[in-house]
């Protein structure tokens, strides 16, 4: 399962971010990291961007950026 699969106001803990390129480096950078917890806020209306709040701050991600971020059930 993957964070954009993650319904409003559900918090998960992040497994992995899958990918080696600037996006998942860029995500680390800001706090999404392996064992954080995440929760989903708010979505855009037509759905893109996702606001989360990871380590007591919010951050609005694109949904393509929250699929490479592999969530725990």
């Amino acid at each position: 399962m993957n964070l954009s699969n993650l319904s409003i106001g559900a918090v998960a803990k992040v497994k992995s971010i899958s990918g080696n390129n600037a996006i998942s480096k860029r995500l680390m950078e800001m706090g999404i990291v392996p064992g954080v917890l995440v929760r989903v806020i708010k979505t855009a209306p037509f759905g893109d961007p996702i606001e989360v709040r990871v380590r007591g701050y919010n951050l609005a991600i694109r949904r393509n950026e929250a699929e490479s971020i592999e969530i725990y059930e």
